[in-house]
């Protein structure tokens, strides 16, 4: 049994982010009779749905597309509408032509929606597009007013790539001081320009010069991470993809997709697979010292799961969490693997459901910092540091909340955490993923390839 509110969110994201299609003019069409779902459609023939978000206070729902920002109420009328494109831009300028004048020819171009976030605290929403290298608005809940659209430094232009899955952010808001923003982007060969992965200040004020500046920066350290162009020499098409992210206790987490060579058993050769790591910083670590990468997968039946597809964190509920041995306001990671580990943009239809008890991650990481600091093995992290580099001895205590120093860092941890399998699917793949717990129980939606919602 689910709430009215909950009920039409669920549907409009099985509606929107599984089907996501726009195909004909805008119109509130009647429920069918056997689907009582509310639908929207919107009013671009050529649009495409990108991303959804939620007032959590009031169920006014926000919805990213290619050229506009809709605002709708919670049983989907449109309140507003933000055009956001399309504009001359040519992606090969950087930095854009708004800024210096550009020798590239200029073309109509489409601005695709790569991240829709709301600042709570100011009563914003944060609507980043693929114009102008990922340059970002800052509109106004109420009515999607433009309150800024920083472009004048380099550290505005978050992305170059123009898919509408390449950049996840996370708010860390704070009651004295100006938020963060933790940014997580595919950088499609271009690290000189972005970071893979860096935190931002917040300003209150949406057109300060400080807006989307790094927490950090000096001639030595930054708030940020950057794949070094050594990688691409090993794997030219080497980039990380950001499927999900989350802020819990002291920590922000992301979780990932990326390539790796490794030698199959018996051979000589080298060949390229795709692992899912999450990805774990402290809040409040300024210098990125505190990355940890830990590889995640899920097996069934003698059967590997190793594609992230989705994933959700969620509470643990009463029921679940007496079975897993964990107390119930844990936080419990819902996660959709596709089989193999091969084939990123052509998964497998055989996918899995996963959960993982973050706690166990975190105790896997734990471990992993103390035999570091004990000075056994090498930060084994090989896309950042391309040779091997040994862990130092240091004697210092390392608790859960130890934030690293500048040694032993970044790291990566060797071992895989394996989910626990709770529901496969062999012909139509699972895509995403929403869970949350009712009267103790755990509930989890999952959306197919094919546009099915199971419950």
């Amino acid at each position: 049994i689910m709430s009215p509110a909950m009920w039409k969110w669920t549907c409009l994201v099985s509606h929107l982010l599984l089907s996501a299609t726009v195909s004909s003019p805008a119109k509130q069409q009647p429920p069918h009779p056997k689907r009582p779902f509310i639908t929207f459609t919107g009013d671009q023939a050529e649009g495409t749905f990108n991303h959804l978000v939620v007032d959590e206070r009031t169920g006014n729902i926000y919805l990213g597309a290619v050229n506009r920002i809709y605002k709708l109420s919670n049983d989907l009328k449109v309140l507003v509408t933000h055009q956001t494109g399309p504009d001359e831009d040519n992606p090969k300028c950087y930095p854009p032509r708004i800024v210096q004048t550009c020798n590239e020819p200029l073309t109509s171009t489409n601005n695709i929606n790569k991240m829709l976030l709301i600042d709570y605290k100011e009563n914003r929403l944060i609507a980043c597009g693929s114009l102008y290298q990922g340059i970002c608005k800052l509109l106004r809940l109420d009515d999607l007013f433009k309150l800024g659209e920083p472009f004048h430094k380099k550290e505005h232009y978050l992305s170059g790539v123009n898919e509408s899955g390449s950049v996840f952010g996370v708010i860390v808001s704070y009651s004295n001081m100006d938020d963060k923003l933790f940014i997580a982007t595919a950088v499609d060969g271009k690290p000189e320009y972005f970071p893979t992965i860096s935190s931002r200040k917040l300003t209150k004020n949406s057109e300060a010069d400080g807006m989307f500046a790094y927490v950090f920066h000096d001639e030595f350290v930054a708030s940020m991470i950057k794949i070094p162009s050594d990688t691409f020499t090993i794997i030219p098409d080497f980039d990380i993809y950001y499927i999900y992210g989350f802020s819990s206790g002291n920590f922000v987490y992301f979780l990932t997709l990326q390539p790796e060579m490794i030698s199959p058993p018996g051979s000589t050769t080298k060949e390229q697979v795709y692992t899912s790591k999450l990805v774990r910083l402290c809040k409040e670590d300024t210098a990125f010292n505190s990355y940890v990468e830990v590889p995640i997968g899920c097996e069934k039946n003698g059967v590997e799961y190793r594609l992230l597809q989705a994933a959700y964190l969620s509470k643990a509920g009463a029921i679940l969490a007496r079975s897993l041995g964990v107390r119930p306001e844990d936080d419990i990671l819902f996660t959709v693997f596709s089989k193999g580990q091969k084939r990123k943009m052509k998964s497998l239809d055989e996918s899995a459901l996963c959960i993982f008890v973050l706690k166990k991650i975190n105790d896997r990481i734990k471990d992993r910092l103390q035999s570091c600091y004990r000075g056994e093995g090498t930060l084994d992290l090989a896309w950042l540091k391309v040779k091997d580099i040994p862990c130092s001895s240091a004697l210092l205590t390392i608790d859960d909340n130890f934030c690293g120093l500048d040694m032993n860092a970044p790291l990566g941890v060797s071992s895989m955490v394996r989910g626990l399998p709770i529901f496969t699917e062999d012909g139509d793949r699972m895509t995403s993923v929403i869970a949350y717990v009712y009267k103790n129980h755990s509930l989890a939606f999952v959306g197919t390839k094919s546009g099915k919602l199971k419950k």
